[in-house]
């Protein structure tokens, strides 16, 4: 399995000349390295300048911090000191440049060493020698043209540039718009964190390191983003050269691998189901009589329900399910399939203390994981020694012990009892929930470092559900779908969900973050998304009529189109809450169907090439500046233009249209591309534009059979 964990910082930018005295070349010529005489060191490919490392030399930093929040949490400097580092010499060596620093007193030393590979990638190497360090930070120039697309998934923007954050995997958070909730986030604050970005003239950078990593793209100082890796270790980083931003993602995913596809079900409709069987029965039925179309029920508390702190329904944690509330599991699945319907469940990571947990849970159901694993040690320890049992997980009253997956036979029995879930009841796959709440105070049985397991615990967790199903599914008849990662997570994934929204309009926890986090994680390799209809949390009390419809709308034009009853599944608005919802909900589920044969086309080019399915715009249009900074819409391949409605109330929107001719799908209408407009958009009319031919396919979704679209 490739594993290329990135340190370090880059940034990507176009620069003026400068003197230099070093040039190396690819093996064709068309990449050289220049390392100026006052120590920058710039890619040129093909004539043009991708890439250059500012002439300010990195900063040494030593520090104490401590750790602020629950879930999401950041990392506070406590004490720091600083030694900046200077130039010192400049070197040539044949087919690389290198870069020699100092500090003041000459007690520290660094190299800095640039190779080009191929026409595709620059390989940087910056090593410290001297006293120990908490952090090495690299200051990169920026230029005006310059973007920073990306860092995994992120929820406010696309483009970061003027943003300062850390990059840790953490809960999101919800209250990050300031409402009270359990675990507070801020704006950057994200399952899926990444060292990596892309700019938006064609070329990108990856950091190999499962460490923090501290970025101020141009905030503090509006000439040089800083990229602060804390660790003493080697700074290393790759430089993707394009030269398109697509390039960038297919570059990208030769070296950490890709996302493989799901199977032809999975394109239609799933729908969430829970409470027992005769819930589950009532909402297969309920859909059949009002002609909804479905492949899927996602069942999550097949292993039980817990109630919340909050008055919120929860799932038990475990891998069995709940013979009170799901008697005869194995023949109740059998009855769905038969039915002509995928069966889905849940699984999360967590290992339940039995010791915590209530006579009415039954402590006894969730004992023989948790002992088993303790006794082979598979299970993360404190600094005591002691199993570490975690009180602050989100699982509260009960409490929680957590895989230790520096010992390598923490996947393989993890593996082995979930495949066990699908060897004994025949589900279909199930939601790889969590993998973000590895204490950073933990100790790991080989040693290694907390921070850096945290970051690549996604990674092992969706590595062990992926040999679970291959095993017992070698047919690929499968799907999973998760929510955290980290770099090299893509060669393990397969679906990722973009996490726990609010049923609410805020634009930082709300449905308005939910574009931007499928556009980030498109850049990031991960093509195949998907989201909950009509959000999950309960900050600011339940869905309404409104928001479902609108997320609704949303969902048909989503690769992977699911709901979800949300925590509080009691009072949320529901597909069939009332006929102008179901009717609403009809025909959004028969848009969906007609897309399946576009989007399964788009799936196995992004199995080849990592090429997103919902495209940002500037994958298409790289030449056109205004579509740079567009979050809040997409593309569908390279011609159907989305503009989700995301404000509440509003009945039109502004929508950014690329040069060409646009076919809205509803009407037939035709508008010409480049400029922006203001178009009508009633619930029902989403603004969705095709490019250079009308889609009446999608205007025609009545003509689709039912038994076509399941």
């Amino acid at each position: 399995m490739t594993r290329f964990w990135l340190v370090g910082f880059g940034f990507l930018l176009a620069i003026g000349a400068s003197s230099c005295t070093s040039s190396s070349e690819g093996a064709d010529g068309n990449v050289r390295i220049i390392a100026a005489d006052d120590g920058a060191v710039e890619v040129i490919v093909d004539g043009k300048r991708t890439f250059a490392v500012a002439a300010t030399g990195p900063v040494v930093r030593n520090f104490t911090e401590r750790v602020v929040g629950v879930g999401a949490i950041v990392f506070e400097r406590i004490t720091e000191s600083t030694d900046p580092l200077s130039v010192r010499s400049v070197v040539n060596e044949g087919s690389s440049a290198r870069v020699e620093y100092a500090n003041a007193s000459g007690s520290r030393t660094a190299t800095l060493t640039a190779n080009a590979l191929d026409d595709e990638a620059s390989e940087f190497r910056l090593e410290l020698v001297g006293p120990p360090a908490d952090s090495i930070a690299v200051g990169v120039r920026c230029d005006l043209d310059g973007t920073f697309h990306g860092f995994g998934e992120q929820y406010n923007a696309t483009n970061q540039r003027g943003e300062a954050f850390q990059l840790l995997v953490n809960e999101q958070g919800n209250g990050r718009d300031g409402s009270p909730a359990p675990s507070v986030g801020n704006e950057h604050t994200t399952y899926f964190p990444m060292p990596y970005y892309i700019d938006a003239r064609g070329f990108g950078a990856l950091f190999d390191t499962a460490r923090r990593v501290d970025v101020d793209l141009c905030a503090t100082d509006e000439e040089i983003a800083w990229f602060e890796v804390n660790s003493g270790a080697p700074v290393q980083w790759r430089v993707f050269h394009g030269p398109t931003a697509l390039d960038v993602i297919r570059q990208l995913g030769d070296l950490v691998g890709r996302p493989t596809q799901p199977p032809a079900w999975a394109y239609k409709l799933w729908m969430a189901a829970q409470g027992g069987w005769a819930n589950v029965l009532g909402e297969v039925s309920g859909l059949e009589a009002a002609s909804i179309p479905a492949s899927a029920f996602w069942v999550q508390d097949w292993g039980g329900i817990r109630m919340n702190p909050d008055g919120g329904f929860g799932v038990q944690y475990i891998w069995e399910p709940d013979e009170d509330l799901y008697p005869d599991f194995a023949g109740g699945v059998a009855d769905i399939h038969q039915a002509g319907y995928k069966f889905l469940t849940y699984a999360n990571p967590f290992i339940v203390d039995p010791a915590s947990v209530s006579e009415e849970d039954d402590p006894a159901r969730f004992a023989p994981r948790f002992d088993s694993m303790e006794q082979m040690g598979l299970l993360l320890k404190n600094q005591m020694g002691e199993t570490y049992i975690d009180g602050v997980a989100p699982n509260i009253p009960q409490r929680n012990a957590h895989p230790d997956f520096s010992n390598p036979g923490t996947v393989e029995l993890i593996s082995e009892l979930l495949r066990n879930v699908v060897d004994t009841y025949d589900v279909d796959g199930w939601m790889a929930d969590f993998g973000e709440w590895v204490p950073v105070d933990s100790a790991h049985e080989d040693g290694s470092d907390a921070i850096e397991r945290r970051n690549t615990f996604p990674i092992d967790w969706q590595l062990a559900n992926r040999r679970a199903l291959e095993g017992a599914r070698p047919d690929e008849d499968w799907v999973m779908f998760a929510r955290s990662g980290w770099t090299g997570v893509q060669e393990v994934a397969q679906i990722h969900w973009v996490g726990d929204q609010e049923t609410n309009w805020s634009v930082l926890d709300g449905l308005p973050t939910v574009v931007p986090a499928m556009l980030n994680l498109g850049l990031a390799g991960q093509p195949f998304v998907t989201h909950d209809i009509a959000g999950f949390g309960r900050g600011t009390g339940p869905s309404n009529r409104e928001l479902f419809q609108r997320w609704t709308e949303l969902g048909a034009f989503t690769p992977i189109m699911r709901t979800h009853d949300g925590a509080d599944k009691v009072n949320n608005w529901r597909w069939n809450t009332d006929e102008e919802t179901t009717a609403h909900f009809r025909k959004f589920t028969y848009v969906h169907c007609a897309l399946t044969d576009e989007l399964m086309t788009l799936a196995s080019e992004a199995e080849e090439t990592g090429a997103p399915i919902v495209r940002h715009l500037m994958l298409v249009f790289p030449n056109d500046r205004e579509t740079w900074d567009i979050s809040d819409q997409f593309l569908i391949g390279d011609s159907l233009l989305v503009a989700p409605v995301s404000e509440e109330g509003a009945t039109s929107r502004s929508v950014y249209f690329p040069a060409g001719t646009w076919y809205n799908v509803w009407t037939g209408e035709a508008i010409q591309g480049g400029q922006r407009s203001t178009v009508d958009a009633p619930i029902g009319s989403p603004p969705v534009y095709s490019l250079g031919q009308d889609r009446e396919d999608l205007r025609n979704w009545e003509s689709l059979a039912y038994g076509d679209c399941r």
